[in-house]
């Protein structure tokens, strides 16, 4: 099987969209590199153990994707060898009447893990600079003071996001989350196919809407807005990544292998040690409940 280096993976400077691979050879069959993950999720389960005893660093995993390009189905195999306690999942629909009465950052700031968790939001604090930048129109439902028809919502507009969510992920990061975020790369072609599956095996037609056809014309318009999210919020502190994910179970691998790769680097990651008090005390520990 190839070795990978993950920093390949990581957007450093301005990119070209289609320029940026949509499938990756990992030079394995099926089964392997399925094994391998196996062995990764096992590292990753021992480690998130080690950093909820520690407390002092929370994990965020951001994943963004077109429609169809295996979110749900990564998230499932990639962390099936975690404790449940230290892992929690937020899943970002359209906003609810009470979540529109806030800013359209709040539901994600009070949805961050707490120290010694991973947190994974499946669909992101992007889609308001994805889905609305496609779609203006659905900002007219924040209801922002001097935001009073589509024709304000300018460059300048967008500008102003991307520099709120630089602030917002830049501030968790100063203060103890470990932010990635995952771009599930699917080409246009593979799309196709995986929605041709959701429609030809019945037990799979709940997946499908009929808006999903609507969003896929827009195909063009969401790479190039994709494109200049990454651009603009691609930060040493909060990281893009190119996953190529045409193929589900190499890009459930590399997001793996990047998870594992960058946490290890953090040397300070380690159980707590009991009290000198406590730890010297030990051996009339035992002899306690063993006396009992």
């Amino acid at each position: 099987m190839k070795k990978v280096k993950t920093e390949d993976f990581k957007i450093i400077e301005k990119v070209n969209i289609a320029d940026l691979p949509t499938s990756y050879d990992l030079d394995a069959s099926k089964s392997l590199i399925e094994s391998e993950l196996r062995v990764l999720s096992k590292k990753l389960g021992a480690l998130q153990n080690t950093m909820y005893a520690h407390a002092k660093y929370a994990v965020l995993m951001c994943i963004q994707g077109m429609d169809t390009a295996g979110k749900d189905s990564l998230i499932r195999e990639v962390f099936k060898e975690f404790n449940v306690r230290g892992i929690v999942a937020h899943s970002f629909k359209v906003p609810t009447p009470l979540e529109l009465k806030h800013d359209y950052l709040w539901r994600h700031y009070i949805a961050l893990p707490a120290r010694g968790k991973f947190g994974i939001f499946n669909r992101t604090h992007y889609e308001n600079v994805l889905v609305t930048r496609v779609h203006p129109k659905y900002i007219m439902y924040e209801n922002i003071p001097g935001v009073d028809s589509v024709e304000n919502i300018t460059d300048d507009f967008w500008e102003q996001r991307f520099k709120q969510i630089n602030n917002f992920e830049k501030h968790i990061a100063d203060n103890g989350t470990i932010v990635f975020k995952f771009f599930l790369n699917i080409s246009k072609d593979e799309q196709k196919n995986r929605l041709l599956r959701r429609l030809n095996k019945p037990k799979k037609h709940w997946k499908f809407s009929a808006d999903d056809l609507k969003e896929r014309k827009l195909w063009d318009n969401y790479q190039r807005c994709y494109e200049d999210a990454m651009n603009k919020t691609s930060k040493p502190h909060a990281p893009w990544y190119n996953i190529p994910a045409d193929d589900k179970a190499t890009a459930r691998y590399l997001v793996a292998k990047i998870l594992y790769d960058r946490l290890s680097k953090f040397t300070d990651i380690k159980e707590p040690e009991l009290p000198a008090d406590e730890k010297a005390n030990i051996e009339n520990y035992k002899q306690q409940l063993q006396n009992e």
